[in-house]
């Protein structure tokens, strides 16, 4: 399975928010910790880590981390899941550092959203249900829902809440919402099954 991740389609035309308007950066890591990442200081290094529940999800995320300079390994969860995390690094330190209050997660001010950064979400947490399309949020990460959900809505993605006892916590984007999702995140990566990627 090629950990290579897609070239964008040719024929469209990539919006300001697209995955397509800009190179891999590691600030789209950000988006990850949207969801259920997480991430963690050690001296001058962090370590950013993430529960996936799907393989297709490690094959991803590992590439996407590659090609934004960050190594990744992967080893299974007692549960059945598997857990995709770096190696401690100076470079993810200053995401450490605008993330985390503490030791407590939180979004920098004036947090925002693109199309990379929710590709990254999608990857790790995002499937698609009869309502629309769920990403799902890190069950302890209370306190940075507010500030997630109104990030997508100022990308033209507002969410309904998913309770915990629902298949969340998450938040699901509905209706026509979807397509623009989908323009958002761009193709679907070769390993993702077409039913956990927006189109």
């Amino acid at each position: 399975m090629s950990l290579t991740p897609p070239s964008p389609h040719p024929a469209r035309q990539p919006s300001l928010f697209s995955t397509e308007a800009a190179d891999p950066a590691l600030a789209d890591l950000a988006g990850l910790l949207a969801g259920p990442a997480e991430v963690v200081r050690m001296g001058g290094t962090a370590r950013l880590s993430v529960v996936v529940d799907a393989a297709w999800r490690v094959h991803v995320l590992v590439a996407e981390l590659r090609a934004r300079g960050v190594p990744a390994s992967w080893e299974p969860t007692e549960d059945g899941r598997h857990r995709v995390r770096t190696a401690y690094a100076t470079t993810l330190a200053p995401l450490a550092r605008a993330w985390l209050r503490g030791t407590a997660k939180r979004p920098p001010a004036r947090f925002h959203l693109d199309g990379r950064r929710l590709r990254l979400w999608v990857a790790a947490a995002g499937a698609t249900e009869p309502a629309g399309f769920r990403l799902g949020l890190g069950p302890a990460d209370e306190p940075t829902w507010p500030a997630v959900r109104a990030a997508l809505a100022a990308v033209g993605l507002p969410a309904a809440f998913v309770e915990p006892d629902g298949g969340g916590p998450a938040y699901r984007i509905g209706g026509r919402r979807v397509r623009r999702l989908a323009e958002l995140v761009g193709e679907r990566p070769p390993a993702a099954p077409a039913g956990d990627w927006p189109g």
